[in-house]
């Protein structure tokens, strides 16, 4: 354990814009039972942080997500569903890691990976880093990926598939284009044309510019369409999707989530918001593909985490591409 007993943290104790969020001393964390504390090298700040922090959530969620986030202030003041670190100590009962091994970890809706430690289930969301990448780029991995592997393991997807990712340039996105190819999809990727060049590199076989074109407009159908952008829902998607094909809405608002259970069953095609809860084992799937070449990171920016304000900013554009990064720590200790 780090002689020291006080950690940096990024902390937020009101709803509201980036200048909310600000540097604290806490406490560093004890492992329990069952636990790991990482030393956190980098997080990510993503769209989720964006959410919570400023209570701007899908119509109609409010009340729902008030329960996770808070009601008058933060349930959680530090932000952050992902860390890449190293671990420090395990608690009582740990087998899986020791001290020194480099890992991912999603913290999911507990948060936390915004400070310099964090403690974490050893069996939760959370995998050795792969070796062939910094801590930094290891971290990217971690929550566009975990989720687009949450939702494609509802589906079946092989060669000769049609896949449309929509809002192809984002964190899920380009996750989401990255494993539906090597599935051997044929994806279509909606995106601005800006970033067209990329998500072709990312493996996209077509593009469509939404500044250009309406994807729905044609004759063309997809087995499966991936929405992380929310513009996307049954009613106006439906005729797109082939027969026994699927919608898989990466954000949803209430009404497009209390339906799609009718829709699912009028239709036969698979309408759904609920990612599951995907784990180690999704995360340790994309690090194989990372390790063996297959799957890039995409860092569009890195904020150092004494500029935790300028990252909220940045992502609050709306206009990220793939990750911003947090670096909480400088020293990389590549094994």
């Amino acid at each position: 354990m780090t002689p020291d007993k006080t950690m940096t943290a990024a902390v937020y104790h009101r709803f509201g814009g980036p200048e909310e969020v600000h540097l604290e001393q806490r406490s560093i964390p004890s492992p329990k039972s069952g636990e790991v504390l990482v030393r956190v090298h980098a997080s990510t700040v993503s769209i989720a942080d964006h959410r919570s922090r400023a209570r701007d959530v899908p119509p109609g969620l409010g009340l729902l997500a008030a329960a996770g986030i808070g009601v008058l202030r933060p349930k959680h003041p530090i932000l952050g569903m992902d860390a890449a670190g190293v671990v420090e100590a395990v608690g009582p009962g740990v087998t899986a890691f020791t001290a020194g091994d480099r890992v991912i970890a999603a913290m999911g809706g507990a948060f936390g990976g915004h400070a310099e430690y964090v403690c974490m289930p050893a069996e939760g969301a959370i995998t050795h880093a792969p070796a062939s990448m910094t801590l930094e780029e290891a971290v990217t991995l971690v929550f566009g990926g975990i989720t687009a592997q949450g939702f494609f393991r509802q589906v079946s997807i092989g060669p000769g598939t049609s896949v449309l990712v929509n809002g192809a340039s984002g964190a899920v996105g380009t996750a989401a284009v990255q494993l539906a190819k090597q599935l051997g999809a044929d994806v279509t990727a909606v995106t601005s044309g800006g970033n067209a060049s990329l998500v072709l590199s990312l493996g996209a076989d077509r593009i469509i510019d939404y500044t250009r074109q309406d994807f729905t407009a044609g004759d063309e159908t997809y087995d499966v369409i991936v929405d992380g952008v929310g513009n996307a829902g049954f009613g106006r998607v439906e005729r797109s999707i082939a027969p026994g094909g699927a919608l898989l809405l990466v954000i949803a608002d209430l009404w497009s989530m209390l339906r799609s259970r009718g829709q699912t069953r009028r239709s036969g095609k698979l309408v759904t918001w609920n990612v599951g809860k995907p784990g180690a084992d999704e995360l340790a799937h994309v690090v194989a593909l990372a390790d063996s070449g297959r799957y890039r990171p995409v860092i569009d920016r890195s904020f150092a985490l004494a500029d935790i304000v300028e990252a909220h900013r940045y992502v609050d554009t709306g206009r990220k591409r793939g990750n911003v990064v947090l670096r909480i720590a400088d020293v990389d200790p590549l094994s």
